[in-house]
């Protein structure tokens, strides 16, 4: 499995945020990671990329410990925030020099040309990211995130305050990039869900409430945004 999480657990003080949490992802999944604000999702990526520790329980990433082996987990990971921190008055190629020479690339200059023909910034490469527009930044993180071609895919909140078109485009590459990747992409926008994901995962105060398939859902004719009001309300 590419990731699996194992009855992980974690507080804030007095406040359970992830209580005895379990799943694995396996490769070529993108699924969707749905919750209310609180409900630990934020918390849980930040675990997996090991930003922080958890209280109890395990995560791996790629059969990778995240806490004893962190370095290797880190290698196999591509995370994207959910406020996309760029340099922004760094140039796109300057930026992505910049990733790619923290991942110890050897042909750096060969792989910043192909990651951003893959993420289609061609006619915008020789700005600043700053001139940008939000949809462009997106594909700037989307850049970063994957210039060390990972196994695992972390994206937070990624389609968040983009236009329809920028939507669609930056839809349409998450799910290429998805075909030989593990996807966990958070969202508030169940149209995307159904649009991305293969699989749905739902939290709420801590616990997983639901993990079914894209196919289920239809089977059962099952609406998904309903079906996470009545397990989260």
């Amino acid at each position: 499995m590419s990731i699996t999480i194992q009855n992980l657990s974690k507080s804030y003080g007095k406040q359970d945020a992830l209580k005895d949490v379990s799943f694995t992802l396996k490769r070529g999944e993108i699924v969707g990671f749905l919750g209310p604000n609180g409900a630990g999702k934020s918390t849980l990526m930040k675990i997996i990329t090991s930003y922080i520790s958890q209280d109890s329980g395990i995560a791996k990433v790629c059969n990778f410990d995240t806490l004893e082996e962190e370095i290797e987990s880190k290698k196999r990971i591509g995370y994207l925030p959910e406020n996309n921190p760029l340099y922004k008055k760094m140039y796109i190629k300057e930026y992505l020099n910049f990733v790619a020479s923290i991942y110890k690339i050897e042909d750096k200059k060969q792989r910043i040309e192909q990651i951003i023909q893959k993420v289609r910034l061609q006619a915008e490469q020789h700005k600043k990211i700053e001139e940008l527009s939000k949809g462009y930044q997106q594909r700037v993180g989307l850049a970063a995130a994957l210039i060390h071609n990972p196994e695992v895919l972390i994206l937070d909140e990624p389609t968040t305050g983009l236009d329809p078109n920028q939507l669609e485009e930056i839809r349409n590459l998450i799910k290429e990039v998805g075909k030989d990747k593990s996807v966990l992409l958070s969202t508030h926008i169940m149209q995307e869900v159904d649009k991305m994901c293969e699989r749905v995962i739902i939290i709420n105060k801590g616990q997983i409430v639901s993990d079914k398939l894209i196919s289920d859902y239809k089977k059962e004719n099952l609406d998904i945004e309903s079906h996470f009001q009545s397990l989260c309300d």
